[in-house]
């Protein structure tokens, strides 16, 4: 009697159910996932206003070619201060799309909003990276901002800017409202909240 059909139907059912357990189990599990909590206390929180307009430039701009926004537990993530923890599936749950992004020529975003906590720093940097990062490779987006004669007062949104990057006298530099909601979108970026589940050095080695 041929025995072949059926090892070679054993042998498919085995790596079936291995390819379904590894991979449509976990898929179909973070599928389902729901927010925790209500108002201000619901986790993860809903991005609004201004800061969901500058998720949109972010998009425009390519911003997730050169930066993440994943802390992973291994490496040196933690280490670096991109976060207390390790990101989790739950805390994409309201994004589409998720720009856990794929290259680090810049740090992760993924808690910038709790490491530079200054508007006025991210509209510099923003404006021209080396004012604030010297060094810095990132390109300049000066054209989300206005150069404009100052007519009367000097307006209280104007950039500080001295030296070479100073506009000139009689000048001033202003943010546009997509440079404003770029920023808004930075400041949001923060996983302030805890979850069980999520892993951190201390829960790793503790086990």
């Amino acid at each position: 009697m041929n025995r072949g059909p059926f090892i070679f139907i054993g042998v498919f059912a085995i790596i079936s159910l291995s390819w379904a357990l590894t991979l449509i189990k976990p898929i179909e599990e973070a599928g389902h996932l729901e927010a925790i909590g209500i108002g201000n206390d619901r986790i993860p929180r809903a991005l609004t206003g201004a800061a969901n307009q500058g998720r949109e430039v972010y998009q425009e701009l390519g911003c997730v070619s050169c930066h993440t926004q994943q802390v992973r537990l291994r490496g040196m993530d933690i280490e670096r201060g991109w976060g207390d923890r390790q990101t989790m599936a739950i805390d994409y749950i309201d994004q589409s799309p998720v720009y856990t992004g794929f290259s680090r020529v810049g740090p992760d975003l993924s808690n910038v909003g709790l490491r530079l906590i200054d508007p006025d720093w991210h509209l510099l940097h923003f404006y021209n990276p080396r004012i604030t990062s010297e060094g810095s490779n990132m390109p300049s987006y000066s054209f989300l901002f206005e150069k404009r004669e100052i007519v009367g007062q000097r307006s209280d949104r104007a950039l500080e800017l001295e030296g070479a990057f100073d506009p000139g006298d009689g000048y001033e530099v202003v943010p546009t409202r997509r440079a404003e909601a770029l920023v808004a979108y930075m400041l949001s970026l923060k996983f302030d909240y805890e979850l069980d589940e999520a892993p951190t050095p201390e829960k790793v080695a503790y086990k």
